[in-house]
């Protein structure tokens, strides 16, 4: 059976210090030790919270300036080809106005050797009249 003696005190003076030897020794530490893992816990949760962040506002950056330079890129473009259209119309215009000078002096020269070639003919038909006058005649005309 229980009896209840002195050595009842013993046994819980000697658990209470157990406990406390075992709360400074033990429980304290491993205590201390959660508490650290938790607080590297958090702050690196905090941490990838703010990379995370940082990563969206970065990619919305980029994605900004892709969509800038594109539009830059197209006014690029635009100001370019109208550059092109501009030099094209300049071509076109020397080129059209060179063939046109040729055209004219070919057109003159043209115009030349007909005038030539009718004032050769002139002196000619004056003498081809006069001798087809004296063949169908039979007779001399001048």
């Amino acid at each position: 059976m229980l009896s209840v003696d002195y050595t009842l005190f013993i046994q819980i003076a000697n658990f209470l210090v157990l406990m406390f030897v075992l709360n400074i020794i033990l429980y304290r530490p491993i205590r201390g030790i959660l508490a650290k893992r938790h607080e590297e816990e958090a702050s690196l949760k905090r941490s990838i919270d703010d990379f995370q962040s940082r990563a969206g506002q970065n990619e919305r950056g980029i994605e900004e300036g892709k969509i800038r330079t594109q539009k830059e890129g197209a006014v690029e473009k635009e100001g370019i080809k109208g550059q092109g259209l501009e030099k094209e119309k300049g071509i076109l215009q020397e080129a059209s106005s060179l063939a046109e000078q040729k055209l004219g002096n070919a057109r003159r020269e043209l115009e030349a050797k007909v005038a030539d070639v009718r004032r050769s003919l002139e002196a000619d038909v004056a003498l081809f009249s006069t001798e087809l006058a004296e063949k169908i005649l039979g007779r001399d005309i001048r």
